[in-house]
Order: structure tokens, then sequence, then C-alpha cells
């Protein structure tokens, strides 16, 4: 993956992220309300140390079914606070206690049955509450809230899309490149993967070469909407609807069919894009269809406040498919202390390991040599 451009520059303040599961809250939000009536079973939950997968496992258990039957509309991270819905497919009128499986890390918040499945993407979007520690200057972070307040960030999908240190990305590469994949969720995750790089190669140039001006040619999206059109001409209604955030600026998530842009949007777009070009044909391939997304990405209901011993906490809400780190990224650069704990517990366990091997191997030839 290449360097991402910023669009304020490289923050100049520095912070500690996830010092605790609870310095990251996310809270779910539903477009709809559960009906009461149905097969499927709608569990509001609030979960402490557990990832997306676990938790649909412990409901796959106690509601004895198969895990298949267990959905939802988002995955979320295990270092963290959340509250996430979960649908259970359960044909028939039992309906299990769910309030026993309460506990330290899991928190049954509601539980009502509805007509429908649960689908993956089902979300209006996600509220965030963050706790930053150690902010090294307040004056300089309060400073760059305001600019992301006003203009937003690059909508980048978050490294998480890629994998820890980039796997998924390069999964999807080799398996574009011919290797074969049998599992179909490893299969679409890889080619999310490789389409999400392209589409933040795209924005990081466009960003680098032109900032967030207007192009003629320029690929616009409806704002709360995938519908697009393609501004020919800049004129005084079509930058003031900009402004005005009715419509906003877009890059390609890669597929079959003709770049939308034109013009010099077009060539910008294909300028972006001339060293992926082995990606955009497997994505062509794999069947995916050109759609667009938000070159940027303005946090909603933003709010912040700082507190005693250096501490910020800042709250927004961003629509679903949006990335929390692609805003902290732009604000602040943080150390994510649960990952630098984990890569020290790997590099112990990693060490251990090795004077395990070079004790055995000197073991080993001890008794050679004295069976010699």
């Amino acid at each position: 993956m290449i360097p991402l451009h910023y669009l304020f520059g490289k923050p100049d303040c520095t912070a500690d992220l996830r010092t605790v599961n609870s310095d990251f809250i996310v809270k779910e939000m539903l477009p709809f309300s559960p009906t009461g009536e149905g097969e499927h079973h709608m569990i509001h939950i609030r979960k402490d140390g557990l990832n997306t997968t676990q938790v649909a496992e412990i409901l796959a258990k106690f509601a004895k079914v198969h895990q298949k039957e267990v959905t939802y509309a988002g995955q979320k991270d295990r270092n963290a606070v959340t509250e996430q819905w979960f649908g259970v497919r359960i044909p028939g009128k039992e309906t299990p206690n769910w309030q026993s499986l309460t506990d330290d890390q899991l928190t049954i918040l509601s539980s009502q049955r509805h007509s429908k499945k649960l689908r993956i993407g089902a979300l209006l979007g996600n509220r965030f509450e963050l706790t930053l520690r150690n902010v090294s200057d307040k004056a300089i972070l309060e400073q760059r809230i305001k600019q992301i307040a006003a203009a937003g960030v690059p909508n980048y999908f978050g490294e998480q899309r890629f994998g820890h240190k980039g796997k998924n990305l390069i999964f999807g590469q080799q398996m574009l490149a011919g290797k074969k994949v049998k599992d179909r969720k490893k299969r679409s995750m890889y080619l999310s993967a490789v389409r999400s790089n392209v589409f933040n190669t795209a924005v990081s140039y466009r960003l680098q070469k032109n900032g967030v001006d207007p192009i003629n040619g320029d690929c616009v999206m409806l704002a709360g909407s995938k519908s697009f059109f393609v501004a020919d001409n800049w004129d005084e209604t079509t930058v003031k609807r900009l402004t005005d955030d009715d419509i906003q600026l877009s890059a390609p998530l890669w597929g079959r069919g003709e770049l939308p842009t034109q013009g010099l949007a077009a060539v910008l777009e294909q300028a972006s894009l001339a060293d992926l070009t082995t990606d955009l044909s497997g994505l062509e391939e794999a069947g995916l269809e050109q759609e667009r997304r938000s070159l940027l990405l303005k946090p909603q209901a933003l709010k912040y406040r700082f507190e005693e011993n250096d501490v910020l906490v800042i709250e927004f809400i961003l629509p679903a498919g949006s990335y929390a780190t692609s805003v902290l990224r732009e604000l602040v650069e943080y150390q994510d202390v649960q990952e630098v704990q984990r890569q020290q517990m790997v590099a112990m366990q990693q060490q251990a390991q090795a004077e395990q091997f070079n004790n055995t191997v000197t073991s080993d030839t001890t008794n050679n040599t004295d069976k010699g």
C-alpha cells in the first residue's frame, strides 16, 4: 500500500488511543425498528473485549442453531466497547431467555422479533465516542478539529479493511494473479481489500495533485445516495451545491464498465491508477461493476471536550461503511496502545521460541559429540 496523502498535512500533535477498551466506544444506528413479529430475533448487545465472530458463536450455541443463522450488519473490533445488533433466525415460537447471556463481557440491551433477516451493511451509521490520552498539544489539536468539522477528511478505507500488515490485500492480489481460494468469505474479503486499495490510491492522488477543487468532468454524487451525474462544467449553481454539501466529489470503486468521469477528471483518475492495471482487470474479471464512493468524509454531530491529564474526548457520527480511524489519522498522530502491547507480546513469544530452538540445537550437537 502506498503512503496516503493528508488533506491538512501530517498532524503535529501526538496522543494515545485505546489505552483501555472504553476509550473506543461505537454504537450502531439502524435505519429501521424491529417489527415485533417474525422468526428472526433482533438482539441488541453491548460487548467488551469480544469480536463480532465470537459473539455470533455464543448466540448460535445458546440458541442451538447453526452459526449461518446468526447475522449482523457490520464487524466491530475486539479492543473496544461496542453496541451492536445481531439477528438470529429461530423457526417456530420458541423465544430463548437472551438476558441470561449477560456477563462481564456481554450485555443484552434488548431483544425483539423481526420479520426480515439482518444483512451486512444494513446500518444508517455508527456513533463514536473516542478518548485520546497524553495529548501533546491541545491548541494544535483543537485547531485541527475545527478544520475537520468544516471540510471533512479523505474518505479512505481504514487499515482494518486490509488485515494485519496488509495481508488481505496481498492475498487478494495473489488470488487475482491465479492463486486458488476456495472459501467464499475469504474471496470476498480479499476482493474488497484490492478494490479498497484502488479507491484509496485514486483519492490520495487526486488530493495530492488537485486538492478538493472541482474539475470539469467530475462524477459527483447526490448526498446520502449512490446516484451520481457528471459535472461537465462547474457553473455557479453547481459550485454552490457542492459548498452546501448537496452533492459530493467522488472516486471509483472499480469494476466492469466505463469510467463515468470525463475530460480532465477522467485523465486524472486514469493517471492515478496507472500502476494498478493488473488489479483493475482482475476486479473486472471477478464480476464487480463500476461504482462510486464520496471523496471526502465529514463527521456529523461532532463535539469534543478536554479533560484533566491531557485527555480529549471526541464524539461524532459517521455513515455506514466509513472509518473512524480515517478521521483520527487526519486529526492526530496516534499510538494504538493495545496494538503496541500485542506486537510486544508477539515479539516476546517469537524470541522465546527462537531461544528454545537454539537450546535444542545446542543440546543435540552436544549429545552427538559425546557419542562420537
